[in-house]
């Protein structure tokens, strides 16, 4: 089992930026998708970005390419969330979550360990 603590979130402007980082423990950190996800109040939890082990192929929600960049560093066992230019829209809670493979996915029930989560929110 992995352990994730997320960090990094806040109150900023939209227009601003801000980075999430996952700490991660627990088990080989590199041989693994991570991803993140966020859930808006009252709606579904949906994935952001992913990014692949195996082939470092990364995967942006259509809402946020662009803007975002999910990027690793395997040997601190920790993946960041670059958020440029936030919305309003963005405003959420986010998590990291670490998957049982190393192939690209992007559903929610292919992630067994998740951070405690960490809330972002963007005023106008």
């Amino acid at each position: 089992q992995v352990r994730l603590v997320e960090s990094g979130g806040g109150l900023v402007q939209a227009g601003g930026s801000l980075r999430l980082s996952c700490a991660a423990s627990g088990r080989t950190f590199s041989r693994y998708t991570m991803g993140w996800f966020r859930q808006p109040p009252g709606k579904e939890r949906e994935c952001v970005a992913a990014n692949s082990w195996s082939d470092a192929s990364t995967y942006y929600a259509d809402s946020v390419k662009g803007r975002f960049t999910i990027s690793r560093d395997n040997a601190k066992n920790t993946v960041y969330l670059q958020m440029n230019s936030l919305k309003p829209e963005d405003t959420a809670v986010y998590y990291c979550a670490s998957s049982n493979t190393a192939a690209l996915v992007t559903h929610h029930q292919l992630y067994s360990s998740w951070g405690q989560g960490t809330q972002v929110t963007v005023s106008s």
